[in-house]
């Protein structure tokens, strides 16, 4: 027997932001800015979504419907954003696709192969090249104990989940079709990086 699995969302925005110099979650992009832009376009995809803030940080304005939760501790990396975000969708989400504030050009059919792809694993992430993505990846809800665990046992590094958990690895291969240009991995780090995704902001994609 199977059945859907409902798929909610999570977006970090509690990074420290020291390359760019300012915090991102209030970066303009477009008629936007970039906290709700990505929020926004996940929402189209699942729900309910969850953003997830430094202690005392203020986010933009998001949809009345978007739950806004804090770290615990400050600076502790994406494992604790993820603990608080998977906390807040026990009981409303079987899993979830998490994501950072700071990917303008996340495309909707990257998510939802991932999405397609988890299957009966715990965790789906994607590996580009030598380099995992926590930070695009799905998470069934449950893990949530394994990442409290890590973090008690002072262990941050989404890749100690990994082996915690079985986790399926998304090859690049297995992905391409869904985002050619891999745009849904496109961080904006540093202001060169900001200017350079403006640029290319009313530019489509361009297949590979």
């Amino acid at each position: 027997m199977t059945y859907e699995l409902s798929i909610g969302g999570i977006v970090l925005c509690g990074g420290q932001s020291t390359r760019m110099g300012r915090p991102k979650a209030w970066l303009p992009f477009g008629q936007e800015l970039l906290l709700p832009r990505v929020v926004r376009i996940l929402s189209d995809i699942v729900k309910p979504i969850v953003v997830v803030a430094a202690p005392d940080q203020e986010v933009p304005p998001l949809p009345p419907e978007v739950e806004v939760v804090h770290d615990e501790e400050e600076g502790r990396g994406p494992l604790e954003g993820l603990a608080a975000g998977l906390s807040a969708l026990q009981g409303k989400a079987d899993a979830a696709y998490a994501s950072s504030c700071d990917v303008p050009f996340l495309q909707p059919a990257f998510v939802r192969r991932l999405i397609d792809l988890l299957g009966h694993y715990a965790v789906c992430v994607p590996k580009v090249g030598d380099k995992h993505h926590p930070l695009a990846a799905v998470y069934r809800v449950e893990v949530v104990e394994h990442v409290r665990k890590l973090l008690d046992e002072n262990r941050m590094r989404p890749f100690y989940l990994f082996a915690e958990v079985p986790t399926r690895v998304v090859e690049a291969d297995q992905l391409i079709e869904s985002d050619p240009g891999f745009r849904s991995l496109r961080n904006v780090n540093t202001p060169e990086e900001y200017q350079a995704a403006l640029r290319e902001l009313d530019k489509p994609a361009k297949p590979s």
